[in-house]
Formats: structure tokens, C-alpha cells, sequence
């Protein structure tokens, strides 16, 4: 499911790999405390904690009910928090950044979200 701070959701069959593996590829220090992620859509990024990062419910998407991930829903790839509200579920993903500090990012609030108002943490 993925819900919105708005008040709509919408359920689907996600497709994809646990973040926690991918960083367990590449490698994280010790001191690694956020993972920073952006998107091709300008002045769209976000950030999560470690333990978000880890949860076995984060994925990196890259399908949705059984086919290749649509543009329109964040093809090809986007990642999925199911554990928090829609904003951090960022489409179009680009790059991710693994970080002990999150104040050289943007204004150094930890995500686009509150640099317009919105929670920085978003759980459900």
C-alpha cells in the first residue's frame, strides 16, 4: 500500500530489491547513519535513517503488479517506504548517497519535504 498525507492510497504488487541488500553489496561504513536518495525531477530528494534504510519493507522498485515499473508511477526505478506516508517513496530515482550527516544537503533539514513544510520523518 502506499498512502499519501493527503488522504488517498493505493495498493499494487511491488517488485524489487531490498535496499538493505544493495548496501550490503556496496558496502556501508560504521559511522553511516542516513542514506540520501534523489530523483530526476528537480529539487525532489529525500532521506531516511539507517533503520528505515535496513527494514526488510524498504525496496528499490523497478516493477508493479507483475510488470516493468511505469513512468507514470516512478519508472524505472523508485524506492518504497511503506512504513511512511507517500512523499518519501521518491520517483525516478538517480542517486543515493550514504552519509553520517545530513546538514550538506539542501538547507540541512534532512529532505525537500521540510524545507517546504512537511515532516522530515513521515512514519505510518
Amino acid at each position: 500500500m502506499l498512502q499519501c498525507e493527503e488522504g488517498w492510497s493505493y495498493i499494487a504488487e511491488w517488485v524489487g530489491v531490498p535496499l538493505s541488500h544493495v548496501l550490503d553489496v556496496v558496502g556501508v561504513l560504521p559511522q553511516a547513519r542516513y542514506v540520501v536518495y534523489f530523483s530526476i525531477e528537480p529539487d525532489t530528494w529525500e532521506s531516511i535513517d539507517m533503520a528505515d534504510a535496513l527494514h526488510p519493507q524498504t525496496f528499490l522498485t523497478y516493477g508493479m503488479n507483475g510488470e516493468t515499473l511505469p513512468v507514470g508511477d516512478g519508472g524505472p526505478l523508485r524506492l518504497r517506504l511503506p512504513r511512511q506516508v507517500g512523499y518519501k517513496s521518491v520517483k525516478f530515482l538517480t542517486h543515493l548517497t550514504v552519509t553520517d550527516n545530513l546538514k550538506k544537503f539542501g538547507k540541512g533539514l534532512g529532505s525537500a519535504a521540510p524545507e517546504g513544510g512537511y515532516a522530515w520523518y513521515a512514519g505510518i
